[in-house]
């Protein structure tokens, strides 16, 4: 029985192994166009004239 537990921990690591290596070669071909997007607006946004503000006190 101690030589199967033996066995084992190789097979969990090579399953481990090849789980890990299927997500790291994923295929990330992510939306570069929705992060473009938002970052044209947030540079619109600082490039606006806004009111200067006064502090009632």
């Amino acid at each position: 029985m101690a030589a199967l537990a033996w066995l084992l921990i190789p097979l969990f690591a090579a399953v481990g192994a090849a789980i890990w290596g299927s997500w790291v070669s994923r295929n990330r071909s992510t939306e570069d166009v929705a992060e473009l997007a938002g970052y044209a607006r947030f540079r619109d946004a600082m490039a606006k004239s806004h009111p200067a503000t006064t502090d009632v006190t």
